[in-house]
């Protein structure tokens, strides 16, 4: 079906497909320490976004092609995406590359991957499926067809290792996301806003569905905080593309919430306020890295949440309580999403410093968890490529 791998070229080519954003910033750190790793010998094929081409790609097509959500954008752009599934390998095939990276991206990635195995190119995925929360029988699937997996979470090895597909806990990519370095102070002084002003940051996620969804309840909750603690400012923060959306949705407002959409100001933003009140997601952990106490919050549309309780197997939705295996972070999902719940666990982690500072310790030590053993997770990912392409086998440490 394939070449072997080109041996004679004196560099390694390492073939990378990103699909979305958040694979594309996940693809650039990956490009940096496999050129910091190899002293430079190492070229780069195949598809990613701006991030990845400021490292060097080129990419084969836009990444942009691939980033349709939901069943009403897939259908009319089907033929597009077979298409670039089949360009993707064909190009493999004709590039020879020493390793193919897909990153993310599960529906498109695999299904390249499906169409390389047993070509004589490693292949291996970075974001290891979330097995261990739902459908586990996706893991001997993908073992199928799959050389090797890089995973975020220090739990995640095992459930792929039962499989007999090899799987290398790399660490998680927030911690090098700049959060930690975040100015609280600095935010404050640009916005006008005391430091002894009360702040509470609501973060009602990143995608459409999730804001219409959170706005009204979270709306709610931060009226009724203010009418029974005495002032209390709140900030917004969201994407540039989502905040007219939010504006919408926060135009009865009590107060008149700061809207954040200025990526440098995200961080510190997180930073300057008292308390969050945040949708489940990665921000839970960015929340982490800059030490704000929160109170993480889900809804769903009815018919997801009836399927939702009974297919995911895990008793948290925060990263943070998955990794201690405890209930850190107070989280207040589905049915439980409610005023009066957010309203309590808001107030008393207002109120109560020793609440804050059990948070705070709570954050380390999940940070340390997800931190991987001699260097960052971009550093941890290389060296796992490069391993799995001399055919050492990286194991799960």
């Amino acid at each position: 079906m394939g070449a072997p791998l080109n041996d004679e070229r004196p560099e390694r080519l390492i073939y990378l497909v990103a699909g979305e954003p958040s694979g594309d910033a996940l693809g650039a750190r990956l490009m940096r320490a496999l050129k910091e790793e190899t002293g430079g010998a190492v070229s780069f094929a195949g598809v990613g976004g701006d991030g990845m081409a400021v490292e060097g790609l080129v990419s084969l097509f836009p990444m942009e092609d691939l980033a349709v959500m939901g069943l009403a954008e897939v259908v009319p752009r089907l033929p597009l995406l077979i298409r670039r599934i089949g360009e993707t390998v064909n190009d493999v095939r004709t590039r020879r590359p020493d390793a193919v990276v897909t990153i993310d991206a599960p529906d498109f990635s695999f299904r390249v991957a499906k169409r390389l195995a047993g070509a004589g190119v490693p292949l291996i995925h970075y974001v290891a499926p979330s097995v261990w929360a739902w459908r586990p029988g996706r893991a001997a699937k993908i073992a199928r067809f799959l050389d090797h997996l890089l995973a975020l979470l220090p739990f995640e090895p095992p459930y792929f290792d039962a499989v007999d597909l090899g799987c290398t806990f790399v660490g998680h990519p927030v911690l090098e996301s700049g959060a930690g370095d975040a100015d609280g102070a600095v935010f404050r002084r640009r916005h006008e806003i005391g430091s002894e002003e009360r702040l509470l940051l609501v973060l009602p996620g990143s995608r459409r569905g999730e804001i219409s969804r959170h706005l009204p309840v979270f709306g709610q909750s931060q009226a009724r905080v203010a009418v029974e603690m005495g002032p209390v400012r709140t900030a917004i923060v969201t994407l540039p593309h989502l905040a007219p959306a939010i504006r919408d949705g926060t135009a009865d407002w009590r107060g008149k919430p700061l809207i954040i959409d200025a990526a440098d100001e995200k961080y510190d933003a997180m930073a300057a306020v008292d308390v969050a009140l945040a949708a489940s997601g990665t921000v839970s952990l960015e929340l982490a890295m800059t030490g704000t106490p929160a109170v993480i919050a889900y809804r769903m549309n009815p018919l997801t949440a009836w399927f939702a309780k009974r297919l995911v197997k895990v008793p948290y939705a925060s990263i943070v309580n998955l990794v201690l295996e405890r209930g850190a972070i107070p989280e207040k999902l589905l049915s439980d999403c409610t005023p009066e719940a957010l309203v309590a666990e808001l107030k008393t982690l207002f109120e109560d410093g020793q609440k804050r500072d059990n948070q705070r310790s709570a954050y380390k030590e999940a940070l340390k968890a997800l931190r991987p053993a001699g260097g960052s997770p971009s550093q941890a990912a290389a060296r796992a490529v490069l391993s799995a392409i001399a055919g050492n086998g990286p194991g799960t440490d």
